[in-house]
């Protein structure tokens, strides 16, 4: 694996580059949005490309995205490795029989699942697949997602987020199961 880092310059430009909007979706939180970090074509080519050194060594059989922005980032990212994407979705999103996971929120529960042969085109027992989202908070989903990985025969290789939220430390708790890299830590 590749281990080239952004700059500090790159790393000022991209955390510019993603909005903030208060009190988003509910008062007291600080919500980051992406997409104007996605509409710039220049920070969107930081990012894809650096993934792409960081990522093109390892031996990726297919990467996994995280409903929905983790889809944005890990399908960009497939095609520049020409590997499969796989999409983990909210539950009732997925069309063939699937594997579920729950997981809790600050305000409850949710559930995400994959399909149950997701993996199955590489042909690979255990293929290596790289976990992508966005943005990293609690870290409630990405542990979900890693054990609907496991559960459909892969091997999640590292967990990878644009943005690390570090006072909720959602990293660390992810990091407990799997590598796990960040792009921007705030």
């Amino acid at each position: 694996m590749q281990t080239t880092a952004l700059d500090n310059k790159q790393k000022r430009f991209l955390l510019d580059s993603i909005r903030t909007i208060p009190d988003y979706p509910q008062p007291g939180i600080l919500f980051y949005d992406i997409t104007t970090l996605l509409n710039n074509p220049q920070a969107f080519e930081i990012v894809i490309d650096h993934l792409k050194v960081r990522y093109e060594s390892l031996k990726i059989d297919f990467i996994a995205g995280i409903e929905s922005r983790g889809f944005i980032f890990g399908a960009a990212l497939a095609y520049t490795l020409g590997i499969g994407f796989v999409p983990i979705r909210k539950k009732g999103k997925l069309p063939y029989t699937t594997i579920s996971e729950k997981y809790s929120l600050e305000y409850g529960f949710s559930e995400i699942e994959i399909h149950i042969d997701a993996f199955k085109a590489s042909n690979k027992p255990n293929p290596n697949v790289l976990l992508i989202d966005d943005l990293i908070a609690t870290g409630g989903t990405a542990i979900a997602a890693v054990n609907l990985i496991k559960q459909a025969g892969a091997k999640c290789v590292e967990s990878c987020f644009i943005l690390n939220l570090e006072s909720l430390k959602g990293a660390e708790s992810v990091q407990k199961l799997v590598s796990t890299y960040t792009l921007l830590d705030l």
